[in-house]
């Protein structure tokens, strides 16, 4: 599943090519990708003859508000673009692909396609004066942005205080931290020299406070790279990204440490791997 570099990347990307674009019309080839409104009907009411503005994002969701050709606010389009979902630019004579889900339509002989093999992915257009929480409720539950001033040394020592829970798993809670999944805590643990079983309530302050860093570096340098290089994911011109061939132990089971050369450990933790270095990190 794409995670918050992967967001950010294709976030950037639509900002590069899409701001003033303006929604011709499309086409919906799978009615459940679209999550709100119910009918497709209204759905293209609200976004045909509207304007694409500035995208961002919030945990791992995309949003842009869109405005009429008379300025006026239009509500937004959202997107979440779960385990395989993609947002690709696109001249309109491109052949359609057989998993592209939707198609929008643009002014300039372009169109914005989502495309999503699993179909897990959605998008939703919310009314002007609606708040976006009531309709894409997942957002309302989202704990701050690991960029956000919010989240703080701090704010991260109090959300981990009282949890009997392995720190790997804390991270992956997106009402604790949004964005983050299981190649970034890897990554953001082993930079905080934290081994991912490790309780919360055995991380005091200072622990806490490298974490913290470890977070928003990891975080930066997946940003920086462009994304990791995931089967499905691409960014807005159907490019992946390069991280995954500099991470430090996601996916690099047995293969020698980057620091010490001890060989990296992979274990099971509720469900999900775990990758670390078992001298580097205690």
């Amino acid at each position: 599943m794409p995670e918050l570099p992967e967001v950010e990347t294709v976030c950037r990307g639509l900002n590069q090519v899409t701001p003033n674009h303006q929604i011709r019309g499309g086409e919906v080839l799978l009615p459940r990708s679209i999550a709100y409104p119910d009918s497709l009907e209204a759905f293209w009411s609200g976004v045909t003859n509207t304007r694409l503005k500035w995208w961002f994002r919030r945990g791992k969701y995309l949003l842009v508000p869109l405005e009429n050709l008379d300025g006026e606010p239009a509500g937004h389009l959202g997107v979440h673009l779960r385990m395989t979902g993609q947002l690709l630019w696109l001249a309109a004579q491109e052949p359609v692909t057989k998993h592209c889900r939707v198609r929008f339509g643009l002014n300039d002989g372009c169109e914005l396609r989502f495309v999503d093999q699993r179909t897990f992915g959605r998008v939703w257009w919310v009314p002007p004066e609606v708040q976006i929480e009531s309709v894409i409720t997942g957002i309302a539950a989202l704990g701050p942005d690991p960029f956000s001033d919010r989240f703080s040394p701090d704010y991260l020592y109090q959300a981990t205080r009282g949890r009997k829970r392995p720190i790997k798993n804390a991270l992956l809670d997106q009402s604790l931290i949004a964005g983050i999944g299981n190649i970034y805590a890897d990554e953001a643990l082993f930079l905080s020299r934290i081994r991912p079983t490790t309780l919360c309530t055995r991380l005091g302050r200072q622990r806490i406070v490298r974490l913290h860093a470890g977070i928003r570096q990891a975080l930066a340098a997946g940003i920086a790279q462009g994304g990791t290089t995931f089967s499905d994911f691409r960014n807005v011109h159907g490019i992946n990204g390069n991280y995954g061939g500099v991470a430090n132990v996601y996916d690099r089971e047995q293969q020698p440490c980057r620091v010490c050369e001890t060989p990296i450990q992979r274990i099971k933790l509720a469900g999900r791997s775990a990758h670390f270095c078992p001298r580097c990190q205690r």
